[in-house]
């Protein structure tokens, strides 16, 4: 039993450790502060998740669970943090490259929304 979680533990920690290297390349290489948020707070935190569980894995009792629950509150956090981020950055006026998908936001906060036939829905109060 001990061989397999120290195993367990070894493949948790490489592949955390490859995501926090995917997130961190995303970081680098995507066009503008939206994505390259989505890239560090999604990969980031599922690759610091995964060490966590991996150092679980790995050790034993009190400290196992304190590194499960540090685990569970960044899953909790991280997405939150980066979406209220994003947002006051969006209201600061940093604008998204979109392309052809648009600025949904940025359509919500002018009060124009289309319906699905494409006609202008009227606002609401």
């Amino acid at each position: 039993m001990e061989a397999f979680l120290s195993v367990l533990a070894s493949v948790l920690v490489l592949v955390g450790a490859l995501l926090g290297l995917i997130g961190a390349i995303g970081v680098l290489r995507l066009p503008d502060s939206y994505t390259r948020m989505h890239s560090a707070s999604k990969a980031g935190a599922l690759g610091a998740a995964l060490i966590l569980a991996g150092v679980a894995a790995a050790s034993e009792g009190g400290f196992a669970l304190a590194a499960l629950f540090a685990a569970a509150v960044l899953l909790a956090t991280a997405p939150l943090a980066a979406h209220a981020i994003a947002r006051a950055a969006h209201r600061a006026g940093i604008t998204p490259q979109t392309g052809a998908v648009g600025d949904a936001l940025a359509e919500v906060a002018r009060g124009v929304r289309a319906g699905e036939d494409g006609a202008k829905a009227p606002q609401q109060s």
